[in-house]
């Protein structure tokens, strides 16, 4: 587990390489910081962020798993596009906001998604941003598998915060919600839709993923 002292150099570190010198920062959500961004945003603008993708790459065993049933992250990794959406900290709040936002991301030592300056465009402008991206070489990377595999998975692993297959369907939602479509996610979301049904109509339980 991090200590404090690791979280504060970490996130002084992240500033210092973007040359932060109290002005706004913004952050990139394209999972779960759309509905539960673990700080007040001031600003949301949709954004895209070339050259990297969302996939279901990191094997958790809390919060959307257990170490009996291990569930699947999502992240980003390089290849294709990612469109999103900015969310800006103003200056005066960043170390107080973005200390709660690293808590919350950077779980585990080393961490599974370490934050990185990414240039996103909005419009025609392009942004400096903080995104959490995948830890290729962590031990919990997940590489190669199925849109099958990764349904099986979401779809039987839940964890205190509830299953995988919650969350493949409200990042869809929130996607819908801003009128985004990932063709990824939503053959992903009709893979577990489908094991789902075919877990009920088996007898078997989902807790949490009604």
């Amino acid at each position: 587990m991090h200590s404090e002292d690791d979280y504060e150099a970490s996130l002084q570190d992240l500033l210092a390489a973007g040359a932060w010198q109290g002005q706004d920062v913004w952050v990139f959500a394209y999972g779960s910081l759309l509905w539960n961004p673990a700080f007040d945003v001031a600003e949301r603008v949709p954004a895209v962020l070339h050259g990297w993708h969302r996939a279901f790459c990191i094997r958790v065993t809390r919060f959307r798993g257990t170490p009996e049933q291990p569930g699947l992250m999502m992240s980003l990794i390089p290849g294709g596009s990612c469109r999103g959406v900015l969310q800006r900290v103003p200056g005066a709040t960043v170390l107080d906001r973005l200390r709660k936002l690293w808590r919350r991301e950077m779980t585990v030592k080393p961490p599974n998604t370490p934050p990185r300056w990414v240039t996103v465009k909005s419009g025609q402008e392009a942004v400096r941003a903080i995104a959490f991206v995948a830890n290729r070489r962590g031990r919990n990377f997940v590489s190669g598998l199925t849109p099958e595999q990764i349904a099986n998975v979401l779809c039987r692993a839940v964890g205190h915060w509830g299953s995988g297959a919650q969350y493949l369907m409200q990042t869809v939602d929130h996607l819908e919600r801003l009128g985004i479509e990932d063709s990824n996610l939503s053959r992903l979301q009709r893979h577990a839709a489908q094991q789902l049904l075919d877990m009920r109509a088996a007898g078997a339980t989902c807790e949490g993923c009604d």
